[in-house]
């Protein structure tokens, strides 16, 4: 009964371990998620936009370059990993956006097919 109990306890202390900490892929998601929240909130003036895409960008190449240097994901064939690096421009939005020279913003928008130019075209109206 006593080795069944401690074998219990040692399982949960490892799945709150798991659970706890979170990885690279993880944080740098999170961070990015802050990064599109701030692209897509119609509530923001463009100013305080441009303020947050500043303080972000710091951030987000940081945590950019902690995934790259990961040597914990060589090997790791999760869902996480895979689809962090089968779309790079997306992920790893910073980098992306200084290797095409454009800014996080314009980066962001031609990846999910939407480009300046339709946006300066299009019209507002109801459907």
């Amino acid at each position: 009964m006593k080795t069944r109990t401690m074998a219990m306890a040692a399982t949960l202390v490892a799945l709150a371990w798991s659970t706890a900490q979170a990885g690279t892929v993880q944080n740098l998601e999170r961070e990015r998620a802050l990064v599109v929240e701030a692209i897509l909130d119609p509530g923001l003036e463009a100013a305080e936009r441009q303020a947050r895409m500043a303080e972000a960008t710091p951030r987000l190449v940081d945590l950019e370059r902690m995934v790259l240097r990961d040597d914990k994901l060589k090997g790791r064939n999760t869902r996480d990993v895979r689809r962090a690096f089968a779309n790079y421009d997306l992920t790893f939005l910073a980098h992306a956006a200084a290797e095409k020279r454009q800014t996080i913003v314009d980066t962001w928008l031609a990846q999910v097919g939407v480009t300046t130019d339709a946006l300066m075209a299009a019209t507002q109206g109801r459907r």
